[in-house]
């Protein structure tokens, strides 16, 4: 009996993942997402055959995000 209960909150977790998948797949194919890598904070570094490059800017709005979301599903369960 409790595998029936367990079910419905798993299907509604994949059904979200893969309508995230599609809303990230045709962001990334319009572009929408451009400026992501290029921000003023990115370091990056170039001479000859070597590149760095730091993306410190972005991975600080990604870890914001991240958070944001984080805590609202754990407010909302």
């Amino acid at each position: 009996m409790r595998f029936q209960t367990m079910r419905q909150p798993v299907s509604i977790f994949l059904i979200v993942c893969g309508v995230l998948a599609i809303v990230a797949g045709l962001a990334l194919r319009t572009r929408a997402f451009a400026w992501f890598g290029n921000l003023p904070g990115d370091i990056r570094y170039s001479s000859g055959n070597i590149r760095i490059y730091f993306p410190i800017a972005s991975m600080l709005i990604v870890s914001v995000a991240l958070s944001f979301v984080l805590w609202v599903i754990r407010r909302w369960l």
